[in-house]
């Protein structure tokens, strides 16, 4: 059987996936913000085990159409080895008919165009990538590790190669003093991308974390849930590009989403009827709930 080594962490869409840690923890684990794999050591599942726990879920559920590779982002692993692992779940898995996998845009930039084509054609079908800001000085402020160039030639290399890209961006990420930067760039960067799907989650504090620590010494002035809300109109007005946006995380204030720029105005409204309605109070710096 499938053995998950916990925490355990997915996107909302794969909700229904079967799931398989090729990989534990993450390769670059050194954003301010994220806590997801701050207890595990990033190490790669030897082939045997995940050969086996593949054959095993074949018998057990070869019903089963979709599988989600975790944890924090197994594109880190080379070409060929990806490879086999797809080749061997449409094998044994005889209904399957998608693959979505978790990146970083380091995986990306690190996969020749070639690789990336051969292992769309082997039956990888979407990545999810966390953009959380297209602002030069909150990506290297988080230790996200590119800068918005980076992450704009990453994001367009799974976009040619044909994957169906999902991305995520975090409102608040640039605190109080860059909220305005933070945004708008990263509307520029969403438009230069052009992603499939796009995301929004509102900043969540943890402990444990680099910023959580930053917010306790009154380095990173937290936004107030007002501003979090003028984030997402400001995002909304700048997207030109069609995508399918949805702002429903479990940190999210309003849940809410529509096709941009098609369902702009209708999203609009309700985004801004809802701003003088929302506290204008800090966010929360304890959170523990989980992505």
């Amino acid at each position: 059987m499938v053995k998950y080594q916990e925490p355990l962490f997915r996107p909302p869409s794969e909700a229904r996936s079967l799931i398989f840690q090729v990989t534990l923890g993450c390769s670059h684990n050194k954003c301010t913000f994220c806590y997801m794999y701050k207890t595990k050591k990033f190490r790669i599942k030897p082939w045997e085990e995940l050969y086996r726990e593949i054959v095993e879920a074949g018998k057990k559920y070869p019903f089963i159409k979709r599988v989600f590779l975790a944890d924090g982002d197994p594109l880190v692993l080379e070409a060929p080895h990806l490879l086999r692992i797809l080749e061997t779940l449409y094998r044994h898995i005889p209904a399957l008919e998608r693959v979505s996998i978790y990146a970083t845009p380091q995986n990306l930039l690190e996969k020749s165009p070639r690789e990336l084509d051969q292992l769309r054609r082997a039956g990888l079908h979407l990545v999810y990538l966390g953009i959380e800001s297209g602002d030069d000085q909150v990506l290297k402020e988080t230790k996200k590790g590119v800068d918005s160039r980076e992450m704009v030639e990453a994001c367009r290399k799974a976009v040619d190669a044909g994957f169906i890209l999902s991305t995520m961006v975090i409102l608040g990420l640039g605190g109080t003093p860059r909220w305005r930067e933070h945004i708008v760039n990263t509307a520029r960067v969403v438009n230069e991308i052009a992603p499939h799907y796009l995301a929004a989650l509102t900043l969540m504090i943890f402990p444990g974390t680099l910023l959580h620590r930053q917010v306790k010494e009154g380095k990173f002035p937290l936004p107030t849930m007002r501003q979090i809300m003028e984030e997402m109109a400001t995002l909304v007005k700048l997207v030109e590009v069609e995508t399918v946006f949805r702002s429903n995380h479990v940190s999210n204030l309003l849940p809410i989403g529509g096709n941009l720029p098609g369902d702009r105005e209708k999203v609009l409204a309700q985004i801004e009827a809802a701003i003088p309605l929302t506290p204008d109070t800090p966010l929360p710096t304890e959170y523990q709930g989980a992505f």
